[in-house]
């Protein structure tokens, strides 16, 4: 097999999971800087499921002095997840989302894989990424927060976050990818970038091999406070079950999922159960609420109130905090969705065709 041939078997590979990669020019060039030289030919075989290294030895049989070698150099580049230690360690090769879209950005340095990785990885939004995105469900989900949710019995339990994270053993925080992409192609915002958030085996992965720090639930729940003031969306797993790996703290203008969305329309996140709603009585037209919202839906009208337009509310509670008046809450939304099980979500990502 030739070069090309492997990355060509690479991204049929990688394009089998849940969040799929599909082919176009800007992926091939993608995979062609994670995945220099050999590590293509293996990443094309790779099991996207846990394996040993004995088993991988019988897979490669060819490479079984150097496969232990091999892979370990593919987890310390970001493209394979290990757990375990010694005998016990396990492999496989990370997807796009939550993995090699990320790796290279986590640690927030700025190296020259990150630089040249970020206009490829907006051209391919563009081409082919908004759009697996969008596929079936979407794979994240915006998650609510106010001040009255905090005390409110009407949170439902897959959005009562804070308990969600002191839950959690492991937690650790990285660098944004998103904004990080964006400032190396020339664009971008202030927004701050030590917000990534992760949990379990994911978050060891990260903090053994560089890329994140370890955090307690205190300073997770510290961060998720931060963000919520400073105008940042908390987006994760959409899933019912708990939380399985990630909160972002997005911003409109750079995440991969909004900005696309605000751009394109496509589906590329489900929003929460929440609207935003104002009291007309107590709104006094500041246009606060109007200069943070990260999807561009709320905003002061003719008669002095701010309007929200609820096909654009995303329910994220982000001009909630701001609001001197408290006339901005979040209420629900006439039609509550709950997230899917993984198998739900596999489901219908799998069977609904590329758009």
């Amino acid at each position: 097999m030739t070069g090309s041939k492997h990355y060509e078997a690479l991204a049929t590979h990688l394009d089998q999971g849940i969040v799929g990669s599909p082919k176009s020019p800007a992926l091939m060039g993608i995979l062609e800087i994670l995945f220099p030289g050999e590590e293509s030919e293996v990443g094309a075989r790779l099991p996207m499921q846990d394996t040993s290294l004995a088993e991988l030895r019988e897979l490669f049989p060819e490479r079984a002095d150097s496969i232990e070698a091999l892979v370990g150099q593919m987890v310390k580049r970001g493209t394979v997840f290990v757990s375990g230690q010694g005998e016990e360690r396990r492999y496989r090769l990370l997807p796009s989302v939550v993995g090699w879209a990320e790796t290279p950005y986590w640690a927030g340095k700025d190296t020259e894989d990150a630089r040249k990785l970020a206009p490829l990885w907006l051209k391919y939004r563009d081409e082919a990424f908004g759009a697996e995105l969008a596929r079936g469900l979407p794979p994240v989900r915006v998650l609510p927060i106010s001040e009255t949710l905090r005390e409110s019995s009407e949170v439902l339990p897959y959005e009562a976050l804070e308990a969600k994270v002191e839950a959690q053993s492991f937690c650790a925080v990285g660098a944004c990818p998103c904004r990080q992409m964006k400032r190396f192609a020339g664009e971008g915002c202030d927004h701050s970038l030590d917000n990534c958030l992760h949990f379990g085996d994911m978050a060891r992965y990260m903090v053994e091999q560089g890329m994140a720090r370890q955090i307690t639930p205190q300073e997770t729940l510290e961060i998720l406070k931060e963000s919520n003031e400073e105008g940042l969306v908390h987006v994760s797993d959409n899933l019912s079950e708990d939380i399985t790996s990630t909160i972002c703290n997005c911003c409109g203008c750079c995440c991969t999922f909004l900005d696309t969305k605000k751009r394109t329309g496509l589906h590329t996140f489900s929003p929460s159960t929440y609207l935003a709603r104002v009291d007309a009585e107590l709104c006094r037209a500041c246009g606060t609420c109007e200069d943070r919202c990260p999807m561009e839906a709320i905003a002061v009208g003719d008669d002095d109130v701010s309007e929200v337009d609820e096909a654009l509310c995303i329910g994220c509670g982000v001009c909630t905090p701001t609001c001197t008046e408290e006339a901005v809450d979040l209420v629900h939304r006439d039609e509550i969705k709950p997230p899917p099980t993984i198998q739900e979500l596999a489901a219908a990502r799998y069977k609904a065709p590329l758009s």
